[in-house]
C-alpha cells in the first residue's frame, strides 16, 4: 500500500512538532495575579495525559508552585478540563489554555510548541516523490498556519476535533485519495485505523501503534519518507525478481521439454535463478 499512497496526513503535535509544548506567557484577567492563575490551572490538570497540561504544571513546578489537590476531575477530548481546586470550578479550554473560574474568565496561558528539526525536509521529501502533504490539527487557524508555513505545507485541516480527524481522513478518500495517516496519539488511532496507510510514531501510545500499519521506531518524520520510499523500492525489487524467475522458466522450460537440456545444466540454472532472486532482494539493504 505504501507505493500507492498519494496523499499523506500528518498529525501536528508529536508529529510535526515536538509535542513538548511550554508555557511561554501567563495573562491574568484584572484583579487575579500571574501566581494564583497558574496555581488553579496546574492544579486542575496535575492528572491531565495533554501535552498542554503537561507543559502549565511544569511550568508551575520551575516558579516554585506547590499544587492543591484537585477532585471531580473530567476531561473531554478536544475541549479540556474541569477540576475542583480550593473550592473553585476550574475549566481550561483547548486548543490553547484558557482560563475559567467558576465560569468567569480569568486569563490565559500562553502555549507554544516548536518544530522538529526535520520536518521541513521530511516535508520536502514527501512532496519531491509526489505526494500531496496534508496538516491536521485541533488547533485555531492562525496558529496551524503558522506551523504550516515552517514546515513548507500548503494545505491545513485546522480546528479538528479528535474524534473528527477519521471523518477528514474519510473525505479525502471520497474525493479519490490514497491516504497515509501519521500520528502519535490515542486520539490518532482513528484516523491511522481509517487511511488506506497507518504510520504511527514509536515515541506515541501503544493504541495508535495498534491502529497503524507501520510502526516507525524512530522519533524522525524523515522515517514517514523512507518508509513511503521503501514501498516503492520493494515493489520495484518484487517485480524485477517476478521477471527473471519468469524469464528462466519460460526459456528453460520448453527446452527441457524438448530433451535439449542436460539435467544438470537445468539444475544449475534454477539455483542461479534463485540465487539471482536473493541477490536482487538484499540490495534492498
Amino acid at each position: 500500500m505504501a507505493c500507492r499512497i498519494d496523499t499523506i496526513v500528518l498529525d501536528k503535535t508529536g508529529t510535526i512538532t515536538r509535542g513538548k509544548p511550554r508555557v511561554t506567557g501567563v495573562f491574568p484577567t484584572p484583579g487575579r495575579t500571574e501566581s494564583e492563575l497558574l496555581l488553579l490551572a496546574a492544579s486542575a490538570e496535575r492528572y491531565s495525559e495533554h501535552p498542554v497540561g503537561k507543559a502549565i504544571v511544569a511550568a508551575a513546578a520551575e516558579r516554585g508552585i506547590a499544587l492543591q489537590e484537585a477532585t471531580e476531575f473530567s476531561a473531554l477530548a478536544g475541549h479540556g478540563v474541569q477540576a475542583r481546586v480550593a473550592g473553585h470550578e476550574v475549566s481550561i479550554g483547548r486548543p490553547g489554555a484558557s482560563v475559567a473560574i467558576d465560569g468567569v474568565p480569568a486569563g490565559a496561558i500562553e502555549i507554544a510548541d516548536t518544530i522538529k528539526p526535520e520536518a521541513a525536509d521530511a516535508v520536502r521529501r514527501l512532496r519531491h516523490a509526489g505526494l500531496e502533504v496534508w496538516m491536521i490539527t485541533g488547533d485555531k487557524r492562525e496558529v496551524a498556519q503558522t506551523i504550516a508555513r515552517e514546515a513548507g505545507i500548503d494545505r491545513v485541516l485546522a480546528e479538528v476535533l479528535p474524534d473528527q480527524k477519521a471523518a477528514e481522513v474519510k473525505k479525502l478518500q471520497a474525493a479519490g485519495k490514497r491516504v497515509a495517516m501519521v500520528g502519535d496519539g490515542i486520539n490518532d488511532a482513528p484516523a491511522l485505523a481509517q487511511a488506506d496507510l497507518g504510520l504511527a510514531m514509536a515515541s506515541g501510545s501503544d493504541i495508535a501503534m495498534e491502529a497503524g500499519g507501520i510502526t516507525l521506531m524512530r522519533d524522525d518524520l524523515n522515517g514517514v519518507a523512507e518508509a513511503i520510499e521503501l514501498g516503492h523500492r520493494t515493489m520495484r525489487i518484487i517485480r524485477q525478481n517476478l521477471f527473471w524467475a519468469f524469464a528462466y522458466n519460460t526459456l528453460g522450460i520448453p527446452i527441457a521439454a524438448l530433451g535439449l537440456l542436460s539435467p544438470m545444466v537445468a539444475a544449475a540454472a534454477m539455483a542461479l535463478s534463485s540465487v539471482t532472486v536473493v541477490t536482487n532482494s538484499l540490495r534492498l539493504k
